[in-house]
């Protein structure tokens, strides 16, 4: 469903709203009248004299919206490199223009990423249940990498702390260059002259940007 630019990040607000800030919705000067009506008018967005907030329909389509959002900057980051303070920017130009199918061809370029740059997540779609693989593998997890495969690190999707800080006292940083040596009985991976071994749980946290051969 296109809606326009402006109603479009509307939705994302309400999103946020509700689902991260467990508000009920938002009141009417949190943005322009005409956005609301719009919503409104598509049945996306209901008003109770007070709030406005999403109708069912409006819970799906924003949640897409979000998705898109945070599937573009997961892209201008993992694959562009792009510097953290622009990449939401650009991320609202790039969500645009992400037509129904190609936000899809994007997530599995990227391997489902369930998390965007900042820890936020990506609501999943029918990609990420199906977990295609119909596009050149790009970006992986170190569990799935073959012994002397290597490339730069993307990022790590863990939540953990310990885990966390554990590897970032080995030298595991987004950025990083990185190669794994073999991955039985455990993964061992090289960082500069260094080798460290971690198991699967962790290795498959440790998305990789691949190099060619």
């Amino acid at each position: 469903m296109r809606i326009g630019e402006s109603a479009e990040e509307l939705l994302e607000l309400l999103w946020i709203a509700e689902e991260e800030e467990s508000q009920n919705g938002l009141e009417p000067s949190a943005a322009p009248q005409e956005d609301f009506e719009k919503l409104s008018s598509l049945g996306l967005v209901q008003f109770d004299g007070r709030i406005y907030s999403r109708t069912d329909t409006g819970k799906i389509e924003s949640a897409m919206a979000i998705r898109r959002h945070r599937l573009g900057e997961r892209l201008l980051a993992d694959v562009f490199g792009l510097e953290d303070n622009l990449i939401d920017d650009q991320a609202c130009r790039l969500e645009h223009a992400l037509f129904e199918g190609l936000d899809e061809s994007i997530c599995t370029l990227l391997r489902h990423p369930r998390f965007c740059p900042h820890g936020k997540p990506i609501p999943p779609n029918h990609c990420c249940q199906e977990m295609k693989e119909t596009v050149t593998r790009l970006i992986a997890p170190l569990s799935e990498l073959k012994p002397g495969e290597k490339g730069r690190i993307a990022y790590l999707q863990m939540s953990h702390p310990v885990r966390l800080q554990k590897l970032m006292a080995m030298g595991v940083l987004p950025g990083g260059e990185m190669r794994l040596v073999r991955c039985s009985p455990a993964y061992v991976f090289e960082i500069g002259y260094s080798q460290f071994a971690v198991d699967e749980e962790i290795a498959a946290d440790i998305f990789i940007r691949l190099q060619p051969e």
